[in-house]
């Protein structure tokens, strides 16, 4: 069940982050950071995720990369409300 929970949560998040803005996607498990060109354009897209509730930050070695660290217990539902938030965020920022 566990393990299901996770595949799903894995495909959701990789299924829906295909925009040329995010230069990589590195995860270990959970874990997930997507890579864009700067530490501005990742500054706006964390500001913009966090205007519209969702709660993120980068990585202080790569501060190019946002942070995705979601709760064990997390949701399909909310999976896919904090896709939407980022994917709008990206939208905003870089523009398609």
């Amino acid at each position: 069940r566990k393990q299901q929970h996770r595949l799903i949560i894995w495909d959701t998040f990789f299924a829906t982050f295909k925009t040329p803005a995010i230069k990589q996607i590195r995860s270990k498990r959970l874990f997930i950071a997507l890579e864009f060109e700067s530490f501005e354009m990742n500054k706006k897209i964390i500001d913009c995720c966090i205007e519209n509730g969702l709660i993120t930050d980068w990585f202080l070695f790569a501060p190019n990369c946002l942070r995705i660290a979601p709760p064990l217990i997390i949701t399909e539902d909310e999976i896919k409300l904090c896709c939407n938030i980022i994917v709008e965020s990206i939208t905003k920022v870089y523009g398609n």
